[in-house]
């Protein structure tokens, strides 16, 4: 009988099991070694497709910056509900993959996804209004602002112990060891709440910018 074939070698299967192995262990446990005993193959078997293990990163990297939407950004669309849509959709790709965000944090470099999405969101801001140092300044201010959101959660800083939490020492933290129990709630009201602080004080600050039709709450 035939041995079964071993599923070909190609960009998009070693990209996929990278991203699997940073997803369940962390940026350090990649290695090409490591890399190519996962997949089943020598490791000079990955030199076909990828030069070094910072292209690969690269294409992972690239792969998470893929999902991100950029699309409120088109055709004229208020700059605001660019930025909003834009940050959520940002913060979703980077959540589902924590442990590559302090790579993507570095920037874009040559990668075509994160330089598209750089663009479209650099291009929006500029359309509308914005002079290309504010909007420079804006976009790196998303960036810093959804990076911090998905690398950590703030409610799984505080133990579910309550007497990590003497009332002696910390009279204002007699209720935190519940913030486990409700970390979602409080890691995506938390984007959320400054979401819309920095988009609502962007506004304020240049009422010029805000279409006319738009001068209440920013869109949904």
């Amino acid at each position: 009988m035939a041995r079964p074939r071993k599923p070909l070698l190609s960009r998009e299967r070693i990209v996929t099991t990278a991203l699997a192995l940073i997803d369940a262990e962390g940026l350090p446990a990649l290695s090409t070694r490591r890399l190519a005993a996962e997949l089943g193959v020598s490791g000079p078997s990955l030199y076909n497709h990828f030069t070094t293990k910072d292209e690969i990163l690269d294409a992972v990297a690239d792969t998470v910056i893929a999902h991100v939407d950029v699309s409120a950004f088109e055709g004229g669309a208020d700059w605001r509900a660019g930025l909003l849509d834009w940050a959520r959709s940002y913060r979703a790709a980077l959540a589902a993959h924590p442990h590559i965000v302090p790579f993507l944090a570095q920037g874009p470099g040559r990668r075509p996804a994160g330089l598209k999405m750089a663009d479209a969101a650099f291009g929006g801001m500029i359309e509308a209004g914005w002079p290309p140092a504010q909007a420079t300044r804006i976009c790196a201010m998303i960036r810093y602002f959804v990076a911090g959101s998905a690398l950590g959660s703030f409610a799984r800083g505080f133990v579910d112990d309550p007497s990590a939490y003497d009332p002696a020492d910390y009279p204002h933290l007699g209720q935190a060891h519940l913030l486990a129990e409700h970390q979602r709630q409080v890691d995506e009201g938390a984007f959320e709440a400054g979401l819309r602080a920095l988009v609502d004080g962007l506004a304020l600050h240049h009422p010029e910018l805000v279409p006319p039709h738009g001068r209440g709450a920013p869109p949904q």
